[in-house]
């Protein structure tokens, strides 16, 4: 709880340093926001902060993810940069009537640095390295999706905790990238300080591939090693694979810049805290901003 206070804290401080660099009129603000990260993010990994509706084939759910990420700063050679991270990443159920009641959602916030430098190496397929380091707070919770109303309670399905349960966790993230213009390889490392249950081993991993392909489409994959919850010992125990496959079309043809077509596959541990224990394999067709 302590912990939560403290990024809490520290959100409120960017705020209020966001605000004053915007009402600043006479002097050179401190700050200048921009949604233009020197770090671009990464377009397969479905934790990145982004804006998207993304229904699932062949069930009745969808993602609704709502948030970005922003620097704050930027220097002068804009090659360093500090900003902040926020977000949620929704799971609704599709009802009748049109109607979306969702079952789970995941809150996000926390604060960035990244660089990049040119390479000048001709041996090397790549023009430019760069990386981001972030501290991140998430926090996930059942929602009214998840509540029978007949029966007055909450839908225990396979969950190993009794409903309602907290689930929070505070990490480091590292992301090491080298792109050209239209690809990029990228590998990271995360590393949980505290989560809330315990039990759950501090050490991730992941890595991805972006490839942009004939008449605006493009490929992409996000792969992690994420812990797999053992229900024996209440722990997690080993890791396992997790893929995010994603093939999409910018549409900048048709005046609709930093928007995009995407189809996903995902298959691994899911993503949303309440189902941190849980293996899924889905397919997602839908729209993503890149603000």
């Amino acid at each position: 709880m302590k912990r939560t206070h403290y990024f809490g804290r520290i959100f409120c401080i960017l705020a209020a340093l966001l605000l004053i660099s915007l009402n600043t009129t006479q002097a050179e603000p401190l700050l200048k926001p921009t949604l233009q990260t020197i770090f671009t993010p990464l377009l397969a990994d479905p934790q990145e902060p982004r804006v998207a509706i993304m229904p699932w084939v062949g069930d009745h759910f969808l993602q609704l993810d709502i948030g970005s990420s922003a620097d704050l700063y930027q220097s002068n050679s804009k090659e360093f940069a500090a900003g902040v991270d926020f977000g949620t990443y929704s799971l609704l159920r599709r009802s009748d009537n049109f109607k979306f009641p969702v079952d789970a959602i995941d809150y996000i916030f926390g604060v960035n640095a990244s660089w990049k430098k040119p390479l000048h190496n001709d041996a090397l397929p790549f023009e430019e390295f760069s990386a981001r380091a972030r501290i991140s707070h998430i926090s996930a919770h059942y929602e009214d999706g998840h509540f029978d109303a007949t029966a007055n309670q909450w839908i225990q399905g396979d969950c190993p905790f009794p409903i309602p349960f907290t689930y929070s966790r505070e990490f480091v993230d590292l992301v090491l990238a080298l792109s050209s213009p239209g690809h990029r390889v990228y590998g990271g490392y995360q590393y949980l300080y505290h989560s809330i249950p315990m039990g759950i081993s501090p050490h991730s991993f992941h890595a991805g591939v972006e490839l942009s392909t004939a008449h605006n489409t493009y490929v992409a994959t996000d792969f992690k090693l994420l812990p797999i919850w053992d229900y024996s010992l209440n722990e997690t125990r080993g890791l396992r694979g997790t893929w995010n496959l994603q093939a999409g079309v910018r549409l900048d043809g048709i005046g609709l810049e930093r928007a995009r077509l995407a189809c996903n596959y995902f298959s691994g541990m899911s993503r949303h805290g309440m189902y941190f224990y849980r293996p899924e394999s889905y397919t997602t067709v839908g729209l993503i901003m890149d603000l």
